[in-house]
């Protein structure tokens, strides 16, 4: 299968998302447009309640993640499920600031690059989707790895009215300090050995 193939069933779109989710100060209003991608191939359709899958996008482009996450196309037809994926802020097409150079310039530009600031906007463009496709009923499952995975378990506990569930694959949620033995990893994998 050649690459445009593969891709075919994907389309691609910009949401305007507000920089701000948190503050009300006059720049908090600032917008930049971040990029979502729909495969419609498998969906049932909003009348059918089918679930709709969603990637969250984490430290790296959504181009980058179209290509590795085979768990969603590959489950898509069963559940007769929509597939959304969506960038993460500062990555790929998703930029504030105009540029990449212009948004890593300073710590000012950089305060809006964190975890809570980007499942705030998962939660803007889902809920857009929703109300786009007339898919409000349908339920969402939150789909990520490693940090996309902490991004969705930590997306389902901040808005369990809008994902039904959240798969997190290989999150170290706990492995932060003093949550969690620095050497625990080791630990266990030596017990597997003994």
């Amino acid at each position: 299968m050649s690459p445009s193939d593969q891709f075919k069933d994907f389309k691609t779109f910009f949401y305007t998302q507000t920089l701000d989710h948190f503050n009300y100060r006059p720049d908090s209003y600032a917008t930049f447009q971040q990029r979502y991608v729909i495969n419609f191939k498998h969906w049932g359709g909003s009348n059918s309640s089918a679930p709709i899958f969603v990637y969250l996008g984490a430290e790296g482009s959504l181009d980058e993640d179209l290509d590795v996450a085979g768990f969603l196309p590959d489950n898509a037809p069963r559940f007769k499920a929509l597939l959304v994926y969506i960038e993460h802020r500062y990555y790929g097409k998703s930029v504030p600031f105009g540029s990449r150079e212009e948004a890593m310039k300073n710590a000012s530009t950089l305060g809006y690059f964190n975890s809570a600031q980007a499942i705030a906007d998962y939660a803007d463009v889902l809920l857009h989707i929703k109300k786009k496709y007339s898919a409000e009923r349908s339920p969402s499952i939150v789909v990520g790895g490693s940090y996309g995975g902490m991004l969705a378990a930590w997306f389902r506990l901040k808005y369990p009215h809008i994902a039904l569930g959240a798969l997190a694959s290989s999150a170290p949620i706990l492995y932060f300090h003093d949550t969690a033995p620095q050497v625990g990893y080791y630990t266990i994998v030596t017990k597997d050995f003994k």
